[in-house]
């Protein structure tokens, strides 16, 4: 029938305005020449030059992809470690293991953050760097655990088993074929484990030192003297470092794809 209704098309129009029309007047006004971020007066780069020239804010940045990649490489270790483990073994208490290892995304972020200001003075190990990356670790593993866990769970078995019954190791099976497998899983949890690292404020709140400054608590300092269109151009490199990072993978994923085709096409 012809005359179907519009309202799909107005909903999906309404959420990609409500989310996407923000960004864009983050975008616009990060040229703005007024400080006063509400208030255009004119087109201007001067706060692109301004953002350049703050070194407190490189450092926080630089602090923050310190901390993203180191938390997000351990979370993947660990988190896929513990997802191809807890698909191996036959536990009456699996379940309970499975659900405490979900438990760090369930729990409210203020409750984690005391929870590891209180264990990390009770062992006497200084605020910094090191107490960011165990505590980022430790909520960003379930989320490394679960895409992974997932994906073991649809992967067909009987690869595994042809290949034991060919001769090769247990070590070998996951090196040559389980891991090619769930790389994908592997790599699109350690991306989420790095944007909610990167994004978090509560917890690095509460275990942060005095000499380590992360870029949101940076962004979230400055709030409370108010936000100049310098943030906004922050925000809008960020946007635009994300927009290449995602072409790039998608990029890669198609070239991969298309080798993974043309190498089973039949001669």
């Amino acid at each position: 029938m012809k005359n179907r209704t519009k309202l799909p098309n107005v909903y999906l129009g309404f959420l990609l305005a409500l989310m996407y029309v923000p960004i864009l007047l983050v975008i616009i006004y990060s040229f703005n020449e007024s400080k006063i971020s509400s208030v255009w007066s004119g087109f201007s780069l001067k706060w692109y030059g301004e953002l350049f020239r703050d070194a407190a804010m490189f450092e926080a940045l630089k602090n923050t992809v310190i901390l993203g990649v180191l938390s997000c490489l351990c979370a993947g270790v660990i988190g896929t470690l513990g997802a191809f483990g807890m698909t191996r073994v036959r536990l009456r208490t699996k379940g309970v293991m499975e659900y405490l290892s979900t438990l760090p995304i369930m729990i409210p972020e203020i409750i984690l953050g005391m929870v590891f200001l209180a264990f990390f003075s009770l062992i006497g190990l200084p605020f910094g760097m090191t107490t960011l990356v165990i505590s980022h670790t430790a909520f960003c593993i379930p989320y490394v655990y679960m895409l992974v866990k997932a994906r073991l769970v649809g992967m067909d078995p009987s690869l595994a088993e042809a290949a034991l019954d060919l001769g090769a190791s247990p070590r070998r099976v996951f090196f040559d074929i389980t891991l090619p497998l769930i790389s994908p899983a592997i790599a699109s949890g350690m991306l989420l484990a790095f944007a909610m690292s990167a994004d978090d404020v509560i917890i690095s709140v509460f275990v942060t030192g005095v000499n380590t400054n992360t870029l949101p608590l940076k962004i979230y300092t400055q709030m409370k003297t108010g936000v100049t269109p310098k943030i906004n151009a922050l925000c809008t490199l960020m946007f635009a470092a994300t927009i290449l990072l995602c072409g790039a993978a998608a990029l890669i994923g198609r070239t991969k794809k298309n080798k993974t085709e043309k190498g089973t096409e039949k001669p």
